[in-house]
């Protein structure tokens, strides 16, 4: 249970800092001419999306997913809102697991 809460905690951050990124911080560059918070938060995004991709391979067994289940997961770091709207789908698989797990 562990691993599935580690994936909805990076990828709900992931998703905040890709929205930062592009709702702030390239406004802030190209329109106030301030790059150093796209060189800032774009290093915290870098970092949690391949946090977040590595958590995602690493989650595989746990969460039972097939090929296209991985392939969702990584296509939603793409999109902005993507890994909000995975968040519920994950948090249902999570109690579905949790329970299935209980004797």
């Amino acid at each position: 249970m562990l691993q599935i809460k580690l994936l909805r905690i990076i990828g709900i951050s992931e998703g905040i800092s890709f929205l930062v990124l592009l709702g702030i911080a390239m406004p802030l560059k190209y329109y106030f001419d301030l790059p150093l918070a796209v060189k800032v938060v774009g290093w915290a995004h870098g970092g949690l999306f391949i946090a977040y991709i590595a958590v995602v391979f690493t989650s595989i067994k746990i969460m039972r997913w097939n090929f296209l289940d991985v392939l969702v997961a990584l296509a939603a770091s793409l999109i902005p809102f993507g890994t909000f709207f995975l968040d519920r789908s994950w948090k249902k698989r999570e109690l579905v697991i949790r329970n299935s797990m209980t004797p």
